[in-house]
Order: C-alpha cells, then sequence, then structure tokens
C-alpha cells in the first residue's frame, strides 16, 4: 500500500507539472505579439473613431451591420501612434468607424466600405488597398466593414481593426502593422491617378500581393532579402501580367518597392502561412472592383457563426476547468490514502 501511494504522489505532482507548464506556455503566447494571426477572432467587434460625433453613432451602427452582439471599443489617437504611425495625429482627426467580424477558414481578408446614410464618405483608401494592407500585417479570415459619418481619407480605419484583434488577444507585431501602412501610402498615388478605372485597385494590389509571396517565399528558403533592382523587377513583371505596367507611374513603382522590401524584412514574411495567405488575397483581388468584396451575411451573427462560437469559442478554458477539476480529484484520492 505504502508503495501505491508513492505512486500515486508522484504521479500528481508530475502532472500537475506538466499542466501548469502548458498553462503557462498558454499565457505566453497570448501575450506576445503575432507575426501573424493563427486563431480565429472570438466575436464582433465595433471601433468608433474617437473624433466621432456621438449623435452619428446609430447610423454608423446601422451602416456597419451592428447588432447587440458586438464588443464596442474606441480608436484613438494613442492607437493610431501605436499601429500606424508614430508622426502622430489628434482624437479628434480619428473620424471612421469599422467592424470587424470572424469568417470561416479560408476566408482571407475581406473588405466592405459601407456608405453613411447614403454618402460615400471614405474618399481615398479602396476595399482592395484595406484587404491587401490588412493581410500584410497579418491579419486573416476576417470581415471588414468601414465607414465614417464625415468625409475623410481613410487612412487611420486600420486602427481600429488591430485594436480588436489585440483586444480579442491576437496582438500583431506593430513592424508588421507599420510596414503594412507604408504600403497603403506606397499604392495610393497610382490609384488616384487611375480612378477612372474601377479595376486598377484590385489589379495593382493583386500584383502587390503576388510579388510579396515571392519574396516571402524566397527568404524563407535561402534566408536572404532580395534587393531592391530585384524586387523592381519582380513588381514590373506582375504590373505587366495585369496589365497595368503603362498606367502605374515610375514613381510609385519605386515607392511600393520600397514598402514591399519593409514588408519582406517584418516578421510576417517569416510565416509559411503568410505565403499561402496573400496568394489567396491576391488571388481574390485581381478582379475585384467596387466597395464591397463581401456578399455575405456577417458571419459572427449568422446561424452556422453562432452554432460555432458557442461550440468551439472557450474550448481552451474548458479544457483547463477539465485538467484542474481532473487533478484536484486525484489529489483528494491521494489524500484518503496517506
Amino acid at each position: 500500500m505504502k508503495f501505491i501511494k508513492q505512486i500515486a504522489i508522484a504521479a500528481v505532482l508530475l502532472i500537475a507539472s506538466v499542466y501548469v507548464a502548458i498553462g503557462s506556455s498558454i499565457l505566453t503566447v497570448h501575450a506576445d505579439t503575432q507575426a501573424v494571426q493563427t486563431t480565429a477572432l472570438s466575436k464582433s467587434y465595433v471601433v468608433y473613431g474617437a473624433g466621432m460625433a456621438s449623435s452619428a453613432k446609430s447610423t454608423v451602427d446601422s451602416a456597419l451591420g451592428v447588432t447587440s452582439s458586438y464588443t464596442s471599443l474606441t480608436s484613438t489617437a494613442n492607437d493610431y501612434a501605436t499601429y500606424i504611425s508614430s508622426d502622430g495625429t489628434t482624437d479628434s482627426a480619428m473620424i471612421s468607424s469599422v467592424a470587424i467580424a470572424p469568417a470561416s477558414s479560408g476566408t482571407g481578408v475581406k473588405v466592405n466600405i459601407a456608405k453613411y446614410d447614403g454618402n460615400s464618405n471614405i474618399t481615398k483608401v479602396t476595399a482592395q488597398q484595406y484587404a491587401m494592407v490588412a493581410t500584410m500585417a497579418g491579419v486573416n479570415d476576417v470581415i471588414i466593414t468601414v465607414t465614417a459619418n464625415q468625409s475623410v481619407t481613410g487612412e487611420a480605419a486600420l486602427a481600429g481593426v488591430y485594436k480588436a484583434l489585440a483586444t480579442d488577444g491576437i496582438s500583431l507585431s506593430t513592424q508588421n502593422t507599420t510596414a503594412a501602412n507604408n504600403m497603403l501610402d506606397a499604392t495610393q498615388s497610382a490609384i488616384d491617378q487611375n480612378s477612372d478605372d474601377s479595376k486598377y485597385s484590385g489589379k495593382l494590389m493583386a500584383a502587390v500581393g503576388d510579388v510579396s509571396s515571392d519574396l516571402a517565399k524566397s527568404k524563407q528558403e535561402d534566408g536572404t532579402t532580395a534587393t531592391q533592382s530585384e524586387v523592381k523587377t519582380q513588381l514590373e513583371a506582375a504590373l505587366k501580367k495585369y496589365g497595368i505596367y503603362d498606367s502605374t507611374p515610375t514613381t510609385s513603382i519605386t515607392l511600393i518597392v520600397n514598402a514591399l522590401i519593409q514588408v519582406q524584412k517584418a516578421p510576417v514574411s517569416s510565416t509559411k502561412s503568410y505565403i499561402s495567405n496573400v496568394s489567396d488575397v491576391a488571388d481574390s483581388l485581381k478582379n475585384s472592383a467596387g466597395n464591397a468584396m463581401s456578399k455575405l451575411s456577417d458571419f459572427a451573427n449568422s446561424a452556422d457563426g453562432r452554432a460555432l462560437m458557442s461550440k468551439y469559442g472557450n474550448i481552451f478554458q474548458q479544457i483547463w476547468n477539465k485538467i484542474v477539476l481532473w487533478i484536484q480529484e486525484l489529489i483528494a484520492y491521494v489524500q484518503t490514502l496517506v
């Protein structure tokens, strides 16, 4: 009997130490930043710009498709400095609002730019830019909807997306988000100059995505980064592939090349999943036009979405609770033997 007691006590100590280590590692993963989003968003969020007029909230909610199930946040100038640019802005300048909802695996990033009270108030950034830039930041499998209660260019909207992910326990590398935002800036002038071509934005971002995927693959295979000349050659080939080389200004090509190099140096380009993620998004963008990329109902509010979240949303907490209960019962049993 004494031998059995010793074995039981040793087993409890061993198992407890293993699971404590597991629990510690889980906490550590959530505390660290991620090169790319690897877990599904657990719920839907709406992030209001700090500069949005309070009287506009109900109309913004309607435009974004927000329901009572959404968790509300506010995007501030501090968030802009954290995720977008250290150059800074003010709370009053944070006008655009975003809704972000989980999508089924393999969806990638889908973006809709919604009208506010019938007005298209996001005046510069396109749905295709948002989708590719968010992917370069490491975002995956979400549906993003953007709107604003007054006319804005739209550059700051992604700060709200990154804040929502961080609140959900998915903290993306700020090196990723900064590099991705540089791509937003780099592509803007070319898109502005081709505003009469509704398909140009999708083709340009598809070309950018193709090159970024190839650069990430090369980096992972041989551990080196491409030179500016090599990236320029690849980008020009991609632009020709999509038939937009002649309509893309030389100055814009230079800016995009520099931005691609920054993305290649960022942690996101060291992850295998990014290669396929950015390639898939590029494929979805090549024929995309207009402000609506997703024609599906909000996944989080669909019957399938609610069922999935109900079944798996707290799976790790449920497992951990069962582990703790089992250890407690085992300890109680050992104590009866002592």
